[in-house]
């Protein structure tokens, strides 16, 4: 195919080649609609002619473009151009359009010598930080390699490829295809070996083969084809990073481990778990040998390593033609059980080979479920039956996708279903909302109540002094009584003390005592008492008074002594 000055969907120009690989070739292009630089991956012909992968590849490149995240290579967009090939037919060209990065690709470094163990938490801590994001997003990249991660001028680690692994993985009609696709089967999880589905902690093991091979140069299994390494991922333990590079420390050893267990569930449960481990390394203390020896026991079943050298053992039995036999009878025990035991793996594989082995095609009857979140309901449904399948409308609130808009599927968007299938859309009713009550004039108790009863929190309760008020009467709310508000909103009360201050009067006039005394603020009632036994005044003053100052029940009684006497 000729790249010369060629514009695919008459938008993207194709400049010079920048990459190859198993499944496409990269090219630097140019966005001349946008003015921009970027990178154009071109699908390989014979990926190219499957209608099956085309439809898959374009569903997952339309997942993968919806996550914007530093540690992860854009996409921007994903067509189909055609071309002329040699036989004068019209061959599709499924393309997808990427940003344009530039730096090397983590293999490339592996590649040019050790890597320091602190460039080697740096990296992995970006690969990580790239799935903790697109596991919460719900993609899982199920191709972590050195070669599907790059590494900036600037430092930054940036994972590409997201979800084009599963299009392949789905598609590819054999084992040796998907392999080929797929590039080395090195950093394979123990369920891909096995052809059983997968979910994000696929992603981790593959990242702590990664780390292994950051460590020591080379990944934890080996082997002369895809199958040999494959058995090695399903049934061998990995030899501890630090008995192959003894600069590796062992708290090293222990996150690899970790990683690397065969069983999912002991594993991370999750990036954010890996990266916290990854860091605790730092200034985390080393586990001894014995520690690391229990864990690998837990992980890895008892004895491991004599289980792997044996398995290792019977291979070479297998394939050595120098060995010479030494007695002229027949085999000791332990042969004819290695023997044994060496029929049983090789059926074991080839049952597992055949167990993998996909389909060449999706069956006709086959359904992807179509991306509908945050689309209106009348649309969804309008894409589900126009896929065949059964909407079923749910609704329930949502704080955060608008009234009847979609907010999520079951099942999900890009998962395969049959035809006729039913498909729940929970539809958002909007924000749930609850009416504010009538509160003011309510005993505390009742108010509480009644907010509770509504849908509502009760919230701060602060007094105040009201002489019209009984004690615990609520006076005020900081919701409108009677507004509509979101379910679960606070409501802070004011509520009466029951109680009202009053001063020391004593050397008052009596009018304005008296006065102040029944004012609306106050409003007690007085009482004057004459006291001839004192010198009166030119004018009437307060001599004492019944009730000292302070807080003092609303309503009260206060006697005013006033002196009378010559």
């Amino acid at each position: 195919m000729t790249t010369e000055t060629r514009v695919l969907s008459g938008r993207y120009r194709i400049d010079e080649l920048i990459g190859r690989g198993g499944m496409a070739s990269v090219y630097r292009g140019y966005d001349v609609t946008l003015g921009r630089a970027v990178a154009i991956k071109i699908l390989r012909r014979e990926l190219a002619e499957d209608a099956a992968f085309r439809t898959r590849f374009r569903l997952e490149a339309q997942a993968a473009s919806r996550m914007a995240h530093p540690a992860i290579v854009r996409v921007f967009d994903a067509g189909e151009d055609s071309e002329v090939g040699t036989d004068g037919a019209q061959h599709p060209v499924p393309y997808i359009v990427m940003e344009l990065v530039h730096g090397k690709l983590l293999k490339d470094v592996i590649s040019e010598g050790p890597v320091p163990i602190d460039d080697a938490r740096r990296y992995v801590d970006g690969i990580l930080e790239a799935l903790e994001f697109s596991h919460r997003a719900g993609v899982v990249h199920r191709d972590i390699k050195p070669g599907n991660v790059m590494v900036t001028d600037t430092g930054q680690v940036k994972v590409m490829d997201f979800g084009i692994a599963r299009a392949v993985s789905d598609s590819s009609s054999t084992v040796a295809e998907t392999t080929t696709i797929l590039g080395t089967a090195s950093y394979f999880s123990p369920e891909q070996a096995k052809g059983e589905p997968v979910d994000a902690r696929a992603d981790l093991y593959s990242t702590g083969v990664v780390l292994y091979e950051l460590l020591t140069g080379r990944p934890p299994f080996r082997g002369e084809s895809p199958v040999a390494v494959a058995y090695q991922h399903v049934s061998e333990a990995p030899v501890p990073p630090s008995e192959i590079t003894d600069t590796v420390p062992r708290a090293m050893d222990a996150i690899v481990l970790r990683a690397l267990a065969k069983d999912p569930f002991q594993r991370f449960p999750d990036a954010a778990s890996f990266r916290a481990a990854l860091d605790a390394t730092v200034h985390g203390k080393e586990p001894s040998k014995k520690q690391l020896g229990a864990l690998t026991s837990e992980l890895y079943g008892p004895n491991p390593r004599h289980a792997a050298e044996t398995a290792r053992s019977l291979r070479q039995l297998s394939t050595d033609t120098t060995m010479r036999r030494t007695q002229s009878g027949p085999p000791v025990a332990w042969i004819w059980a290695g023997i044994a035991l060496l029929a049983v793996l090789l059926v074991s594989v080839l049952i597992w080979t055949m167990s993998i082995r996909p389909a060449t095609e999706v069956p006709g009857n086959a359904r992807i479920v179509p991306d509908v979140s945050d689309v209106a309901w009348e649309r969804a449904e309008e894409l589900l039956l126009a896929e065949d399948l059964v909407p079923i409308r749910e609704d329930e609130p949502s704080t955060t996708v608008a009234e009847g808009n979609v907010i999520r599927t079951d099942p999900a968007a890009g998962i395969s279903v049959g035809r006729r299938d039913e498909v729940r859309v929970y539809v958002s009713r909007g924000e749930e909302t609850a009416t504010v009550p009538t509160l003011t004039g309510l005993p505390e108790e009742s108010a509480r109540q009644a907010i509770t009863d509504a849908g509502l929190t009760v919230g701060a309760i602060r007094q105040r002094n009201d002489p019209s008020a009984a004690g615990g009467t609520v006076l005020e709310t900081d919701q409108a009584e009677g507004a509509t508000v979101p379910l679960g909103t606070t409501v802070n009360l004011v509520v009466s003390t029951g109680r009202v201050v009053i001063v020391d009067y004593a050397g008052y006039p009596l009018d304005a005592a008296t006065r102040e005394l029944q004012s609306p603020e106050i409003q007690l009632t007085v009482i004057t008492e004459e006291d001839p036994a004192c010198p009166a005044a030119a004018t009437p003053t307060v001599s004492r008074q019944s009730i000292g100052p302070g807080e003092v029940p609303i309503h009260s009684e206060i006697v005013l002594t006033v002196c009378t006497g010559p």
